[in-house]
């Protein structure tokens, strides 16, 4: 192997060198790397690796090494592979179309990215203290469109791919890329066994052949436990190598890439700097795979221990693997194969071996004594045996085939150019952006499905931006993987649903806007019962007068044709007048869009409804007037009514358009052992495809803060309030949310499963009690989807690609003659609030994992064992409505 000049005063005429020489040779390098003194250059520095973006797993030292190069003034553009992608040279995916990502790191105010812990200056102590790194940047569909957002590349490629990506398709207006620096590695690329495989030294040999100076930077670690001083001064270090190598390259042509080694050792800094050449090894006898049977440890338990050195003859002194019989035959089957799995197990004691065995001076040996090494390279495989050079092969004579030669009828399979494994791995991503029940909705998966049969695809959310455009074909390894999505409604790719609807599984319709809009309910169940008279939903849903008030001035007008309203307001008033009023008939208003209790108030009389309106316009005055009066479209985010939105029981002014007024309940079931407070039941439902309904069985009791009282006898809390003012709704309302906004101490104890009331409360609430209201909170929700799927067919369009969650709150009146109560449906939230469990956390932890085995399991194949069923997660309608895809 012959090299030329690589520094001014010296010449290497061959990397075999004589320890004369390469004395001399290291102490110029050294002289010149700590006596450089001279302004550098700034440079523009592309920097790749094969580690992937900052992880404290795989690649912490990728941001450490970019921050040092920007603070010793250069500019640095960073594309790297989007996830591991070691021991792949300088390959590249042909037939795949890469797809980028954006990564945003950390502020300059926090740690480096990727380290797990990492030094800051103490504000009590003069010396370092070491502290957490939680901030390791975020990932992004989208590039940023704020200027100066420090953001970096990621693409589903290899390191070559980056090197490609980066110089030609990137960051072109920072000016033409001076060097690409792949690295640093996380471990060392020494020896010709570890370098020939080497994903880092591949992206350097990548940007050597698109002729630019390129570096191979690799930190050679000797335990797991890395010192954040140490890898300090390795950036450090290696900056000054960068740096010199910079100023010092030949000119002549030899060489063409240089591939570093620094030891992340206490005194790497004082260690010297080395050229050396590539120490030419071999692996020993046997295979680097391990035949395996059963499980395996996963793929990330399994770079851990390459990482380390940990082959399998390391543990065991067993590098060959394999089963042998005893007599020669590897099955005993003499010409079969025997069905087999191998695991990548490479024998380092190989590669540590051979440099021990070889003389001073290799890199290999540089960094096990503890010095940085620097080894000169050629983009190329070198010329040997030159004196065959020119001269011709000698083969046999051809031979004719014969005609009574049997002619093999075997075709052999043509390999595509691309796998088809992820058509069948499940890649789900899981943002339910709700800290309450995320944990809850992973360990429900982790439960169901084996760890190796799905990937959790990166989370697109940020502080910053909390409705991401999410398009999933950018996230996947094809557009036909299949994929599960749990995230918000607004961020849900039901365009991907809708073109890929046999491999994509969503957790939300597209419309269901008769269940979750209360004005579209109350027309739901009307028209299901005119058509279906015996259905439970006439005798559990309270009529309701659906209206619409544009402005208070113009309420009378909205009220022409509620009839039933008008004439027991009018009947109200006649009551009052007689002094009767604990005759008259309260009523209940409803914003059609609210949740949460919100804009909920009572009146008896057409005088306390226009006050109410009248107090709300002069609320909304402040705000913009077409925002105020203008209806959401219907696939716009306000199809997603769900029960987690803000505190106290005011009203969002947009929702001042669509109104419902029912007969208030009256009086409720009341439980004196629970001080007589209101309460309403919470219902988890689970609706399938197109169509099953599902009841979770454990459900929650939710109470007020305070006890119950007539609405008649209801004043405000306060004693010198207006008496003609609104009535305190304490007593009223019983979401959870409103407790604490309502009545500071009212939260407490306001929360119980359904089932434990028999037990809190034996004589007035036995447990047949129990039993007949959930009989007939089933028959009522399995007769309310059915009659929105089967009459509802534009505004509830269920899906056999989604599943979704409901809430459905009941509210059970009081004993009637028989001792018999009914369970009355007050309204359906989507997405609902799950946070209103408080600390039973169980009911939700329970409900995601039946939810899990009814919804995912069918769309990843994990059959449920024959005859075994959820016995919370009860089936209660299955409606065909003949939709397929």
């Amino acid at each position: 192997m012959h090299m030329s000049t690589f520094f001014p005063g010296f010449t290497v005429e061959d990397l075999d060198y004589t320890q004369q020489q390469q004395q001399q040779q290291q102490q110029q390098l050294h002289s010149l790397l700590y006596h450089f003194t001279q302004p550098q250059p700034n440079m523009h520095i592309l920097i790749v690796n094969d580690d992937g973006p900052p992880s404290a797993h795989s690649s912490p030292y990728v941001h450490s090494l970019v921050r040092d190069l920007q603070a010793a003034g250069h500019t640095v553009s960073v594309c790297l592979p989007h996830t591991q992608r070691s021991w792949i040279g300088k390959a590249h995916m042909i037939g795949q179309t890469v797809k980028p990502l954006y990564y945003r790191p950390p502020p300059a105010s926090s740690p480096a990215a990727g380290l797990t812990t990492a030094l800051v200056p103490s504000s009590e102590k003069p010396e370092q203290q070491v502290v957490n790194v939680t901030d390791h940047g975020s990932v992004h569909l989208r590039p940023s469109t704020v200027p100066g957002t420090e953001e970096w590349i990621l693409v589903d490629g290899t390191p070559a791919s980056c090197v490609q990506i980066g110089l030609y398709h990137f960051f072109q207006d920072r000016g033409p890329v001076d060097l690409v620096v792949s690295g640093p590695n996380y471990g060392r690329n020494t020896t010709a066994v570890f370098a020939l495989s080497s994903g880092t030294l591949g992206g350097a040999l990548e940007a050597a052949v698109c002729k630019r100076r390129a570096i191979a930077l690799s930190y050679a670690f000797f335990n797991r436990n890395h010192d954040p001083a140490i890898i300090t001064k390795a950036s450090r270090q290696s900056v000054r190598v960068i740096e010199a190598l910079w100023k010092q390259w030949p000119t002549d042509g030899s060489v063409d890439l240089y591939s570093v080694n620094v030891p992340l050792l206490e005194g790497l800094e004082e260690g010297k700097v080395l050229y050396t050449p590539m120490l030419q090894n071999y692996w020993g006898a046997g295979s680097c795979f391990e035949e395996v049977e059963g499980s395996v440890d996963g793929e990330e338990v399994d770079e851990e221990r390459i990482r380390e050195g940990g082959g399998a003859d390391a543990e065991t002194g067993d590098g060959g693997g394999g089963l042998d019989m005893g007599d020669g035959k590897r099955d005993g089957r003499e010409g079969l194969h025997t069905h087999k799995h191998f695991k990548w197990s490479p024998r380092f004691t190989d590669v540590y071996k051979s440099v021990e065995e070889a003389p001073p001076g290799n890199d290999g040996w540089a960094v096990k004594e503890g010095h940085t090494s620097v080894t000169p390279l050629k983009a190329n495989f070198w010329n040997t045996a030159e004196n065959l050079h020119g001269k011709e092969l000698q083969l046999p004579p051809l031979e004719t085939p014969s005609a009574t030669k049997t002619e093999s009828t075997t075709t052999l399979p043509i390999r595509n150019s691309t796998t088809t494994d992820f058509k069948d791995h499940l890649y789900a991503l899981i943002d339910y952006q709700d800290a309450y029940v995320q944990p809850l909705i992973l360990s429900a998966i982790e439960k169901l499905l084996p760890s190796s049969s799905y990937t959790l695809l990166p989370t697109p959310f940020t502080p910053e931006n909390k409705e991401p455009e999410i398009h999933l074909s950018a996230l996947l390894p094809s557009a036909d993987a299949k994929v599960l999505q749990i995230t918000p409604y607004e961020t849900i790719d039901f365009d991907h649903a809708m073109s890929h609807p046999a491999t994509t599984l969503i957790n939300s319709y597209i419309i269901r806007k008769a269940l979750i809009r209360k004005h579209f309910l109350s027309s739901t169940v009307e028209n299901w019962v005119a058509k279906h008279p015996t259905s439970a939903l006439k005798t559990h849903v309270k009529r309701a007068e659906a209206f619409e008030v544009d402005y208070a001035e113009f309420l009378d007008d909205s009220l022409v044709e509620a009839f039933d309203l008008r004439a027991s307001m009018e009947k109200n008033d006649q009551l009052i007048a007689e002094g009767k009023e604990k005759e008259v008939e309260w009523w209940i208003l409803k914003p059609s869009m609210s949740d949460r209790g919100q804009g909920i108030r009572l009146f008896s009389t057409m005088d306390e409804l226009q006050s109410i309106f009248d107090s709300w316009e002069v609320e909304s005055d402040s705000e913009d007037e077409d925002d105020a009066s203008s209806e959401p479209d219907a696939n716009s985010n306000a199809d997603n009514d769900s029960d987690a939105g803000g505190n106290g029981n005011g009203i969002n002014t947009s929702h001042l358009r669509h109104f419902i007024a029912q007969p208030y309940i009256h009086p409720p079931l009341l439980l004196p052992e629970l001080q007589n407070r209101k309460f309403h039941i919470r219902v988890y439902v689970l609706a399938i495809g197109a169509l099953k309904v599902y009841v979770y069985k454990d459900m929650l009791a939710l109470f007020a803060g305070v006890p119950y009282t007539s609405p008649t006898s209801t004043t405000s809390s306060d004693p010198d309030s207006n008496p003609d003012s609104e009535l305190d709704l304490s007593a009223h309302l019983t979401n959870t949310c409103l407790q604490t906004y309502l009545s500071p101490n009212a939260a407490e104890n306001s929360v119980h499963r359904f089932w434990d009331l028999s037990s809190l409360s034996p004589t007035h609430f036995p447990q047949s009690k129990a039993e007949d209201i959930w009989d007939q909170i089933c028959e009522v929700t399995g007769d309310l989807f059915e009659a929105a799927a089967r009459g509802m067919m534009i505004h509830f369009q269920p899906m056999e690609q989604a599943f979704e969650v409901y809430g459905l709150d009941f509210l059970v009146d009081a004993d009637d003659e028989s001792g018999r109560n009914t369970a009355w449906l007050l309204e359906v939230n989507a997405f609902p609030d799950f946070k209103q469990t408080g600390e039973l956390k169980g009911v939700v932890g329970g409900f995601w994992e039946g939810l899990v085995k009814e919804a995912v399991g069918g769309f990843v194949g994990v059959e449920k064992a024959d005859g075994v069923e959820d016995e919370k997660m009860t089936l209660v309608r299955e409606v065909d409505l003949g939709r397929r895809w």
